[in-house]
């Protein structure tokens, strides 16, 4: 049976309603080692990711741990998914303990051929509201690859950073980090599936984690500056529990370039642009 033109799924679009509880935010706060935000405060930086989530019952997930394909998002079949990257523009904050909407859209789908096969990249657009206020504009873009083997290290240079944070990614902080942000995908915490099925060495850290735990390290090390834009892609992925170290330098005044990499090169980079708060 032919598969449906996976171009066909532009345009598509979803609404998910949320209340973002401080009963979630201090799990998060819990998972990341973070302080907990109280209601009426600031949402910190990308904890948005935990909210908005499909509740799809576990008879309706693929393979993978992911919900079928199909529905939302395009069919990619025998294709392993993988969150390749994204940009984010931060309007205003979103606020602890206040309703919020996001609203979702395919829109765009590519098909590519890459190094080790076949790509279908899909870019899906999300404006995150409050109040009837634009809060978050974002893009991401999802890769399904054909089955190869794990690009585990890049030969390339990592730049002299002005701050570095080192962290341990051990199984807990990864299924906690599913657990708070409701992902099943089960590369990052079912070790047979992903080293027998999908071919890594070990669990894989999740990609947005890896953009938080930068935008925390930015954030700590610039505590006046105010985020107005963040782009960041995945260039191979990190694998637990091996250290990684969360860096960042100032290119210039209101940019910064980040990135997390160890001893096997970059791992992810990221770039954002802020604005310096009074004292």
């Amino acid at each position: 049976m032919t598969e449906p033109d996976p171009r066909n799924w532009i345009g598509n679009t979803v609404q998910h309603h949320d209340s973002l509880a401080t009963t979630l935010t201090d799990r998060i706060a819990a998972t990341l080692g973070a302080p907990r935000p109280a209601a009426g405060d600031a949402l910190p930086p990308l904890w948005h990711w935990a909210f908005f989530q499909a509740t799809v019952d576990a008879d309706a997930l693929g393979a993978d741990g992911h919900p079928a394909r199909g529905g939302f998002l395009p069919p990619a079949s025998d294709r392993n998914r993988m969150w390749a990257g994204g940009r984010l523009r931060f309007h205003q904050p979103l606020r602890v303990g206040e309703d919020a909407v996001c609203e979702s859209e395919i829109g765009n789908v590519v098909e590519k051929q890459g190094r080790t096969g076949a790509l279908l990249f899909v870019t899906v657009k999300h404006r995150i509201l409050q109040a009837g206020e634009l809060a978050i504009a974002e893009e991401q873009d999802i890769v399904y690859r054909e089955p190869s083997a794990p690009k585990l290290s890049l030969d390339k240079a990592v730049p002299d950073a002005d701050w570095r944070q080192t962290i341990t990614p051990d199984p807990t902080l990864l299924f906690r980090y599913s657990a708070v942000t409701f992902n099943a995908h089960r590369i990052h915490y079912d070790w047979p599936y992903v080293t027998d099925t999908e071919g890594y060495p070990g669990l894989v850290v999740h990609g947005p984690l890896i953009a938080t735990l930068l935008l925390d390290a930015f954030t700590q090390a610039n505590p006046r500056a105010r985020i107005d834009t963040f782009a960041f892609r995945g260039l191979r992925p990190l694998v637990a529990p091996k250290p990684f170290d969360a860096c960042g330098r100032i290119e210039s005044a209101g940019n910064a370039a980040l990135w997390a990499g160890n001893d096997d090169g970059p791992a992810h980079e990221a770039e954002l642009t802020f604005s310096e708060e009074p004292e």
